[in-house]
């Protein structure tokens, strides 16, 4: 999955990503508010979060520029705590308000809560014949067993199975699970769905030739 942080102080921003990479998620980041729009309406993310004082451009009209192209989920992370700043985010378009401080665990509890609100599945686990994807703990099992995965590996497993049913195509993939900083090799998905095939089964990830790769049992 991948995420864009658009947030103005250094330190900050470079926790936030640096927690969300370790948590499996390829991630961009953007320090001004016309950064953050460009790139905003740029690329398709999974998940944006989006600070409010931002230079450039506040984060309340980036939101709203915004949502005249994009229906990406929106946490604002704010200090501005007060009831009518959380209304006016919440109207503008915005799916989720965390102030600061805040606890890194409960914002990536948020993020992976828009994420599958975003791909309307309602529970945290996803079954798929004998395949399980839990993702809250991101991980997998085949048959009751639990199956070690690379970060990139799960990316890609859990992004066909949130859209279980749909043809999914080799560019969307790169456009979710990698980050602008990440090689774009193009033989790389199809690397990863090798090494998927022979850790969950040959038949979990089916390929359309010329189309792109679904999931679906």
């Amino acid at each position: 999955m991948r995420v864009l942080v658009i947030e103005d102080e250094p330190d900050l921003r470079r926790a936030i990503v640096q927690s969300l990479l370790e948590s499996g998620y390829a991630v961009d980041e953007a320090a001004t508010g016309p950064d953050g729009l460009f790139k905003a309406t740029s690329w398709d993310y999974d998940a944006i979060v989006l600070d409010l004082m931002l230079p450039g451009l506040s984060g309340f009209d980036l939101l709203q520029q915004l949502r005249r192209e994009r229906a990406t989920p929106v946490l604002i992370l704010s200090a501005r705590d007060g009831v009518d700043d959380r209304i006016k985010g919440l109207d503008l378009g915005a799916d989720d308000y965390l102030i600061k401080p805040f606890s890194i665990r409960e914002l990536l509890a948020r993020l992976r809560a828009l994420i599958r609100r975003a791909a309307g599945q309602a529970k945290s686990t996803i079954e798929i014949g004998e395949i399980s994807v839990n993702l809250v703990n991101q991980t997998v099992n085949r048959a009751g067993e639990l199956v070690p995965l690379t970060a990139r590996e799960y990316s890609l497993v859990e992004l066909l199975a949130l859209h279980r049913g749909k043809l999914i195509s080799r560019t969307l993939i790169y456009d979710h699970i990698f980050g602008e900083d990440d090689s774009s090799l193009s033989n790389l998905v199809d690397v990863h769905v090798s090494n998927i095939r022979k850790k969950l089964g040959a038949e979990f990830i089916q390929t359309r030739r010329g189309q792109g790769y679904i999931v679906d049992g």
